[in-house]
């Protein structure tokens, strides 16, 4: 199974033709991609039209479902997030720590388009679907 962050939807329903975009829909006509709570959230928030919502929450409710957070995963993405100030590096939201840490800890690859996940694919084992 995969999971696709909330920066590769967008991309992806804007029809926006790159690399991520199209690891997605490669992934969707194989049924790999996961839903969970965090990225649900944040991707269905930022709909202002009650049509488009609706589009985007049915595509959301047609995947497999996974809670990402609980208190082991948040208690590893806090260690996450500590490892990389230890690197000099301030990830820009905490959600996307605790979205790889989902990844790292289930072993699933990520399919984003979103820097803040560079430096967890090389300082903490994040997989990313390229």
């Amino acid at each position: 199974m995969i999971v696709a962050d909330t920066s590769a939807w967008i991309d992806y329903l804007r029809g926006v033709d790159a690399p991520h975009t199209n690891a997605l829909d490669d992934e969707l006509q194989n049924n790999r991609i996961i839903a969970g709570d965090l990225i649900i959230a944040e991707f269905l928030q930022g709909f202002r039209n009650e049509k488009h919502y609706l589009e985007a929450k049915n595509i959301m409710d047609a995947l497999e479902y996974r809670d990402f957070v609980g208190r082991d995963i948040a208690l590893k993405a806090a260690q996450n997030f500590r490892r990389l100030r230890t690197k000099g590096i301030t990830v820009r939201k905490t959600i996307d720590v605790i979205i790889a840490t989902f990844c790292i800890e289930n072993n699933f690859p990520l399919i984003h388009n979103d820097r803040d996940f560079d430096p967890m694919e090389r300082y903490l084992g994040l997989r990313i679907r390229k």
